[in-house]
């Protein structure tokens, strides 16, 4: 079924909770039959501010050798998952600019009629969510793509709690209910982009 579906996960994190859902997903979909490129944000932040935090330091260090995400992978993808952290009830300034530099895909036509979804971490229960979740889909009304979030089509939804995406609080490591709600999202996402490539065909 997804054997045809080539999926992109794009992601800043600082300190890692980000970019350990998106390995996650990244998992789900490659055993999910698709094609799968795991990519990262360039850092905008200066050296000083990432060395000030231990976390975002160590997490910097670690994820040097993910590849860094280009325009040309959101043209591959049938499916782009964008993972960040909260900031401010807003999505990062680094995934934002990534983002703004799409313009001429855009304005080819070539962000539209993929299916996007979403996933965030937060450093409190309450720290923006669904807030984050909803100011990235605003780019994706704008891009003509097609938001498929996870809704509650699953019995691990009514666990976490979250219909817009994957979504975890720092208060705790990553655990069993984000993982499977990552894992609920990503087949969900593969296999309405699966389904509307088999409608195309036909």
């Amino acid at each position: 079924m997804s054997a045809s579906v080539n999926v992109a996960v794009i992601y800043y994190s600082s300190t890692g909770t980000v970019a350990e859902i998106a390995r996650e997903i990244a998992e789900t979909a490659e055993k999910s039959g698709a094609e799968v490129r795991l990519r990262k944000v360039d850092e905008l932040a200066p050296p000083a501010a990432i060395e000030s935090n231990l976390a975002w330091a160590a997490h910097h260090a670690a994820d040097r050798d993910t590849p860094v995400a280009t325009a040309e992978d959101i043209e591959w993808a049938d499916v782009v998952l964008f993972g960040t952290p909260t900031r401010f009830g807003n999505i990062a300034s680094q995934l934002k600019q990534y983002i703004d530099t799409l313009g001429g895909l855009w304005e080819q036509g070539k962000l539209a009629n993929k299916v996007y979804s979403g996933f965030v971490s937060t450093a409190t229960n309450h720290g923006g969510h669904e807030s984050t979740l909803l100011a990235l889909y605003n780019s994706i009304h704008h891009f003509g793509g097609l938001i498929v979030s996870p809704g509650y089509t699953d019995e691990a939804k009514f666990v976490d709690g979250n219909p817009y995406g994957t979504s975890h609080s720092d208060a705790a490591p990553v655990g069993d209910e984000t993982r499977a709600a990552a894992r609920v999202q990503t087949q969900r996402a593969i296999s309405v982009a699966a389904a509307l490539a088999r409608g195309g065909a036909s």
